[in-house]
């Protein structure tokens, strides 16, 4: 079954079906428009207190939208009919820290002391940048968002430490100065900017080889414009050193039934 089966019209229902039947393993930019998606960390409830400090240590980062029961694959408050074990495209695989495998299903490493962490994601606000003409060309040109490790720390929790990740979009400068208006009434899915321009300022090398995700496609005039990005967590996931546990490979989440303008103050 063809991949472009998917698209920006497609219900959140829909796209999890495609993606549980195994026949969609894209990212999921630009899908199901509309609709809130997340970054997702699984891990044994052990360790779930010390992940949620961290968590709330660092909202910019983690912005937390549900937090499931012990051993519960079904997250309460992001839709009907969803099950963590199935429903994302891809799913990283974390062993003691080193990421070992990818896999598109984590039924057979389901375990009882699991607790899963669903964290609001950048893809939600793209569409309220779009809907004010700003342009996301990652979107448009059916890319993966760049993402980067970067020089910024973060508060430790626990055995939970490292610094932030970004995910940049490039824009005309008058286009990131109403991105900034846009998004700082988001915060549950990262809110404003953490920074604009020079990326070695950042700790950024190479714009052109971001660490997860597509490289960018940069034009005359563009300003490099970051937000802070739900795969920070898998770095902390590196740190803690955990016997197991599951991230969301990025760019690859989960498409909730939660409509983007929830997320919005007010």
């Amino acid at each position: 079954m063809p991949q472009t089966l998917l698209s920006a019209a497609s219900s959140p229902r829909e796209a999890r079906e495609q993606i549980r039947s195994g026949h969609w393993a894209s990212h999921t930019s630009g899908i199901a428009a509309g609709f809130a998606q997340t970054n997702l960390i699984i891990l044994p409830a052990e360790a779930a207190g010390e992940f949620l400090q961290f968590c709330q240590a660092n909202p910019k980062a983690c912005p937390l939208l549900d937090v499931t029961a012990v051993g519960s694959p079904a997250p309460t408050g992001l839709g009907e009919n969803i099950d963590l074990r199935h429903d994302l495209p891809a799913y990283h695989i974390y062993r003691h820290g080193k990421l070992e495998e990818t896999r598109e299903d984590i039924a057979a490493l389901w375990q009882d002391d699991f607790v899963a962490f669903s964290i609001g994601c950048s893809f939600s606000f793209e569409e309220a940048l779009l809907n004010e003409g700003v342009e996301v060309r990652h979107a448009r040109l059916k890319r993966n968002v760049p993402m980067y490790r970067t020089n910024i720390p973060l508060i430790s929790a626990g055995r939970f430490h490292g610094n932030l990740v970004v995910s940049l979009r490039p824009m005309s400068a008058a286009h990131a100065i109403r991105a900034i208006q846009i998004t700082t009434d988001m915060p549950r899915v990262h809110g404003a900017p953490v920074h604009l321009g020079d990326p070695a300022l950042i700790g950024i090398s190479d714009i052109n080889t971001p660490d997860f995700g597509d490289a960018p496609t940069l034009e005359t005039g563009d300003l490099p414009v970051f937000w802070a990005c739900g795969v920070t967590p898998q770095l902390a996931l590196e740190n803690a050193r955990l016997p197991l546990a599951i991230a969301h490979s990025p760019g690859h989440m989960l498409i909730t039934d939660i409509p983007n303008h929830r997320l919005k103050y007010g």
